[in-house]
């Protein structure tokens, strides 16, 4: 039970929202959740206090069967279910928390198990089919814009980096001489990431041209808007989308996309499982092996193809 609680039953939502408070500092600051899942989480677990408030729950009685009640009028709602997943998750994680403070007795998600979500293969665009967006002469304008757009695909493939990583490199985060970039990771984890030939000769091009602009406001950030300020989420989703629209008709065309496109053109040329791993920052290999799967239903397509008896 809430300990603090119990002094006040009339100030359960104020006590609440204290508790979320140091939990969310817990989050941030101990466990280096990114702000994107801070967001997610704090939006979860809100909506979870106030369906108990709604409910009349006593919250120092909140046991399995109300978050079972809970998940499932979110499945009724039309959630689909990996994002109510997430919502348990984030209940689980603040009960655990308020557990291990002495704040809560028992667990009531213990007795909950998250839904089956089915598997779904990366989606990954050709490797040929990027390397002709790339190097075709035309693809991007000769102009500052093209050749940030340019690089922000090369960046994306050529690193396999994640969009907000992307956006968190500053240019003293680029080492020429080693040829490597210092990647700020989830939970604020540090990676080196090689870049290749094309990719440096691409970077200092940039470069010259952003300084070039004499923007007023010239960020140190590595990606830039046409005014010279860091770039955004939105920015990035839409030179993706646009380029990757001349080369494929798929419909997922997102920075992700490039990501995974990356991880399995590793794979395909026999890189090691490990190594991409460390590549792409993952906490664990269970993460990466995901990509063997496209690894295995392209052999299964090439003897297909290939062989007489298939």
């Amino acid at each position: 039970m809430f300990a603090i609680l119990v002094i006040d039953k009339g100030s359960d939502i104020m006590e609440i929202a204290s508790i979320l408070n140091r939990f969310f500092n817990y989050l941030e600051f101990e466990k280096r959740f990114s702000p994107h899942t801070l967001v997610a989480y704090r939006q979860d677990l809100e909506d979870f206090f106030c369906f108990c408030a709604q409910e009349k729950t006593d919250v120092q009685k909140i046991g399995h069967r109300d978050v079972r009640y809970y998940l499932a009028t979110k499945m009724e709602a039309g959630i689909k279910a990996v994002s109510v997943n997430r919502k348990l998750t984030a209940i689980r994680s603040f009960f655990k928390f308020a557990q291990r403070e002495g704040l809560y007795e028992g667990d009531p998600t213990t007795l909950v198990k998250a839904l089956k979500v089915p598997k779904k293969l990366p989606v990954v665009i050709e490797e040929d089919k990027l390397e002709q967006l790339l190097d075709a002469v035309d693809s991007f304008p000769d102009d500052f814009i093209g050749h940030r757009d340019r690089l922000i695909i090369e960046m994306l493939f050529g690193t396999g980096i994640r969009l907000a990583e992307l956006l968190s490199v500053k240019e003293a985060d680029i080492d020429f001489y080693t040829q490597q970039i210092r990647v700020l990771g989830k939970r604020q984890k540090v990676r080196l990431v090689p870049i290749n030939d094309t990719l440096t000769k691409q970077l200092k091009q940039y470069l010259f041209e952003k300084k070039s602009q004499d923007f007023d406001n010239n960020s140190v950030t590595l990606i830039v808007t046409k005014k010279g300020t860091p770039a955004y989420p939105k920015l990035i989703y839409g030179v993706v989308t646009r380029y990757l629209s001349l080369v494929t008709k798929q419909s997922k065309k997102s920075p992700h996309v490039l990501r995974h496109s990356f991880a399995t053109a590793l794979l395909n040329k026999g890189a090691d499982l490990n190594a991409i791993k460390e590549l792409l920052g993952h906490a664990n290999l269970a993460a990466t092996q995901i990509y063997t799967h496209n690894s295995v239903e392209r052999l299964k397509s090439i003897y297909k193809q290939a062989h007489p008896k298939a």
